[in-house]
């Protein structure tokens, strides 16, 4: 939907094409000469609507990575001619039309590949095989790499077109990164050496690239910072925010002091005080985690604090030095209004929880508004 169709609804979020094409644009300038972008667009694009952010990076990305085949099968649907990555494991079943429809699987042992050779059809299944260099999730683990490497290149009906690893802590630990990138390297020179590899290599994150981006060889993996959330806090400047998530006042009432504030009663007003109700609770991905930790939202440019406990459909805050609110207006629960911002990192502290947590919970409730190119200013205005 267009953002100028906002009107009528209770909770939803504006996503900026311009700001989404400007993170793209930016971590492109940042890799290396020549390195390719798998936009990362699993999670309904982290929650920014995959119908939206796909075409928005048209141009920009040069292949689209998702978690697993349902999701693949919306990003065909949406870029056609795109490659499109695969990163978890597949179940047997879906192995067949994987193959069938050219996408490109993450695989991480013998028995996937034989799995995906018996499903050839004419032509070997292209794979990525996955190496585990630390991260303790999927993959090949790294002292039996080459020997599974080269198995695989024996088999009829796959081939190996890209190896891929992932890094744990780009974010936390620059030695055991710098180690990680190192050897993974050192592994890929003795593939290319021996003639087994001459597909893609994809090793940096979002925080990878920002902070190591001499890790991104060929392709690296984009995903939060895209959206505007860097995961080095010292690379923020570079990025915009694509996100705007709004609600609406739907009740404003007068508080006499001694009054409790919603479940368990853990806010008491200490006077009298104007409090306002809004459409959103943690049905919507407001989280249940911001009851009592200082959370606040933005209603004209106004910080307004988070009152007593989030409930399923509403949360309350008080309004009290805003005495021009209507019932109606627009409050900015993520995203800037006027001067002030409310940034996914500081609701994931306030929630003991990350960005990514904050972006992928927000709720089917809440529509996505696609932010044309040519309105760009008006976000979160």
């Amino acid at each position: 939907m267009k953002v100028n169709e906002s009107q009528g609804l209770r909770t939803w979020a504006e996503i900026s094409i311009t700001a989404l094409r400007h993170n793209a644009a930016a971590l492109r300038a940042h890799a290396p000469n020549g390195a390719r972008l798998w936009a990362v667009v699993k999670a309904d694009a982290y929650g920014h609507g995959v119908d939206i952010v796909v075409p928005g990076l048209s141009g920009l990305a040069d292949g689209f990575a998702v978690a697993n085949l349902a999701e693949a099968r919306q990003v065909r649907a949406l870029a056609p001619a795109a490659p499109i990555l695969i990163m978890g494991p597949a179940l047997p079943s879906e192995r067949a039309e994987i193959a069938r429809y050219a996408f490109l699987p993450a695989i991480s042992s013998l028995e996937e590949a034989a799995g995906y050779a018996a499903c050839a059809n004419g032509h070997p299944v292209a794979v990525h095989l996955v190496i585990d260099t630390g991260m303790g999730r999927i993959g090949v683990w790294e002292r039996d790499a080459l020997a599974t490497f080269r198995a695989i290149a024996a088999m009829d009906g796959v081939k190996i077109t890209g190896v891929c690893s992932h890094f744990p802590v780009a974010d936390e630990d620059a030695t055991f990164t710098r180690g990680q990138s190192e050897r993974f390297a050192a592994l890929v020179a003795v593939l290319r050496a021996e003639g087994l590899l001459g597909g893609c290599v994809h090793l940096a994150n979002s925080a990878g690239l920002l902070g190591f981006p001499s890790s991104a060889a060929d392709w690296y993996r984009a995903g939060l910072a895209l959206y505007g959330a860097s995961p080095l806090a010292e690379y923020q400047s570079l990025l915009q925010s694509v996100m705007c998530w709004k609600t609406r006042v739907i009740l404003v009432r007068d508080f006499e002091s001694g009054s409790g504030v919603s479940y368990g009663r853990t806010f008491i007003a200490s006077k009298r005080m104007r409090v306002a109700t809004l459409a959103v609770g943690y049905a919507d991905g407001y989280r249940r985690h911001l009851s009592g930790r200082n959370a606040w939202v933005l209603i004209g440019a106004r910080r307004c604090a988070v009152l007593g406990r989030v409930t399923m459909d509403q949360i309350m805050v008080d309004v009290s030095d805003c005495a021009d609110v209507e019932l109606g207006a627009e409050v900015v629960l993520l995203g800037s209004q006027g001067g002030e911002e409310i940034t996914a990192a500081a609701l994931a502290d306030l929630a003991d929880t990350i960005p990514w947590d904050i972006f992928t919970g927000i709720g089917r409730r809440v529509a996505r508004l696609s932010l044309d190119v040519g309105n760009a200013s008006a976000l979160c205005e």
